[in-house]
């Protein structure tokens, strides 16, 4: 039997959909892995401040930025001072 070249055009079609599909699940489980991943960091972290380490030593090492540091300390409840305004004076 000869296929087609509807047939063939539909197979190819077929094989885009899998390629697609593989990518958009591998992407995900990407995406499940970082989350996880970054849940990980942000408990460890906080967890090092609730033991009195350096802020500054927890940020180096959790290789994030001070806002996103003092945003995952605010967030679970520790006390961080406010943002200090332009010009250096809170």
């Amino acid at each position: 039997m000869t296929d087609t070249p509807e047939d063939a055009r539909a197979a190819a079609a077929r094989a885009h959909a899998d390629a697609l599909r593989a990518v958009r699940e591998a992407a995900a489980e990407r995406d499940r892995i970082i989350a996880e991943a970054q849940a990980k960091v942000e408990r460890v972290a906080v967890e090092a401040a609730r033991i009195g380490a350096s802020r500054n030593r927890i940020r180096e090492e959790a290789g994030v930025s001070p806002r996103v540091l003092y945003g995952w300390l605010e967030a679970a409840g520790l006390p961080v001072r406010a943002k200090r305004t332009p010009g250096g004076k809170s």
